[in-house]
């Protein structure tokens, strides 16, 4: 968690799905890679005498993958590299690795060589579009995404790592483009349905977007899916007390969803709540209970820290936002919300540090929508699905 660059939802989705697919072509080693090799990952990976064994380096990175700690994988990849019987387990988890870690540009090297090496198939091309979208390349990113999808059009979870990517990082209109394809293929998909409406919703398009929410409810119905689109359309049309209401019996019936508790945390925040209050008690507990369900979800640790800056809590607040920072380093909301607590905080470096930022940001986005086609700008209270 301390680390800079931390696994994004992308990549643990990722993991749960094109790993698996890389780790059944080393059965032989399924029982070693299944837990941490201790020596290994403490970069000691030796036989013969001392001398670095790569299957066992390479066996480290993988289990260290499969933990979700993908930037102290790396040195273990790097030096199992080459000299391996696996070179493709190798050179993908590698990748994985360096997207993970917001390193695009040697992932994409690597990914490109996979393909010319006759290594090409739908988990390479997946991984490669989501590498181009880190790397601000839409259009070769969607490339690789139309060759991904003519292997496997029905994988909805295709077109949902590319989604997560393009949110992650603020592709909007690209984000649109990938869940068209998706729908164009799976029609009736509430959740590409729903992740299409959080696009149009940040493209302040919000009558198409309430158009797709309303048919992720009706093709899922007493789903996850449906009281959290439910929710979001509410949030966004400011009708704050059925968001709440719709947000509770979400979480009554699915106690464990983060992004239904999230929500929740958001609505009461935006129901003007203070501390003392049992509605703020409430979005505390739901908020927290987030974070410790899932710590790399940004939005969660944002609404958290706007909770702990209301009860004057200015080191959890930091602690928070930091963590959101690392996790969402160009979201906006994380700088002017740690601006406030340095200040208060009595720290003015670090308060002038956070205001420069949010400044160059806000420069950036309004050179991007001045450039860009219309209708953009808008934000969506949740960047993600489960």
């Amino acid at each position: 968690m301390h680390q800079k660059g931390l696994i994004s939802v992308l990549a643990r989705l990722v993991i749960s799905g094109a790993f698996m697919m890389i780790f059944c072509l080393c059965p032989s080693s399924q029982a070693q890679a299944s837990a941490p090799n201790t020596q290994a990952s403490s970069g000691q990976s030796t036989s013969n005498g001392g001398r670095a064994n790569p299957e066992a380096e390479l066996q480290s990175g993988i289990s260290l993958t499969r933990q979700g700690h993908f930037r102290e994988a790396i040195p273990h990849f790097l030096a199992a590299q080459g000299h391996v019987t696996e070179g493709y387990a190798e050179n993908f988890n590698l990748a994985l690795c360096y997207v993970a870690t917001n390193q695009p540009q040697p992932a994409i090297q690597l990914l490109q060589s996979l393909v010319s090496g006759g290594h090409s198939n739908a988990a390479v091309d997946n991984l490669l579009a989501q590498a181009y979208i880190a790397d601000d390349q839409p259009e070769k990113a969607f490339d690789a995404l139309q060759k991904a999808a003519a292997r496997t059009p029905q994988d909805e979870k295709l077109y949902l790592f590319i989604l997560d990517a393009c949110m992650d990082h603020k592709s909007y209109d690209l984000g649109k483009k990938v869940a068209d394809l998706g729908l164009q293929h799976l029609p009736r998909s509430a959740k590409l349905l729903y992740q299409r409406a959080l696009f149009l919703s940040n493209l302040d398009r919000f009558d198409l977007a309430k158009l797709d929410f309303d048919s992720a409810r009706e093709y899922a119905p007493d789903t996850d899916i449906a009281f959290m689109a439910a929710t979001q359309e509410n949030l966004l049309e400011g009708n704050i007390p059925e968001a709440i209401q719709t947000a509770r019996g979400g979480v009554k019936k699915f106690p464990e969803n983060y992004i239904l508790l999230q929500l929740l945390g958001e609505a009461l925040i935006h129901a003007g709540i203070n501390p003392g209050e049992p509605e703020f008690a409430e979005a505390q507990s739901a908020l927290e209970k987030s974070v410790a369900l899932h710590p790399y979800y940004s939005s969660s640790q944002i609404a958290l820290a706007k909770l702990y800056l209301m009860e004057d809590r200015l080191d959890d607040a930091i602690a928070h936002l930091e963590l959101a920072r690392q996790l969402e380093p160009r979201n906006t909301a994380v700088y002017s919300h740690l601006a406030t607590a340095y200040r208060r905080k009595g720290n003015l470096q670090e308060t002038q540090k956070m205001l420069s930022i949010l400044a160059n940001l806000n420069d950036e986005q309004a050179a991007k929508i001045r450039s860009g086609p219309p209708g953009r700008g808008g934000r969506a209270l949740l960047p993600g699905v489960q």
